[in-house]
């Protein structure tokens, strides 16, 4: 991305600590359910799109606000961009959602929505991320495909 920043010094929390593996969950003759942290995981390490660093580091993601309902195929994320006005949030919002789609089975349901009050165009960017149409469309540009697999692009250490 080059311009201006919209929010060039952000502050940047503690990631969470890795979950431990149980050795159910390493059991493949266990069938286990997917619950918030694993959802969680799969996004936590997701890139932002202005800075080198992850939406956890900069709390746009945060564990509380991901509910999984693994009985009715449910997954409901709430992201919350560092500035009202962050003209990224759309971006951020379709980054989760390609994760998600990518990562979860096709049974799910995925709904990212922008945390409620946290941006100016809250309900713009809501529809956007809602409308199955939209986003298909905004994934054929190869641009903006591009962008969102540097979002998703593991980060070299």
């Amino acid at each position: 991305m080059t311009g201006t920043l919209d929010n060039a010094n952000p502050t940047v929390y503690e990631a969470t600590k890795e979950r431990q593996v149980t050795p159910d969950e390493e059991n493949d003759d266990v069938v286990d359910k997917f619950d918030d942290r694993e959802v969680f995981d799969l996004i936590r390490n997701i890139n932002d799109p202005e800075h080198p660093l992850t939406l956890e580091e900069l709390n746009v993601v945060e564990n509380s606000k991901v509910q999984v309902d693994d009985e009715s195929s449910q997954v409901k994320v709430e992201f919350t961009p560092t500035i009202p006005h962050c003209s990224m949030a759309t971006l951020i919002g379709l980054s989760i959602r390609v994760k998600l789609l990518r990562a979860l089975p096709t049974r799910f349901k995925v709904d990212v929505t922008i945390t409620p009050g946290s941006h100016a165009s809250e309900e713009a960017v809501n529809k956007q991320l809602a409308d199955k149409e939209r986003v298909t469309a905004a994934l054929e540009n190869s641009h903006l495909l591009e962008v969102v697999n540097q979002c998703l692009a593991t980060k070299r250490g």
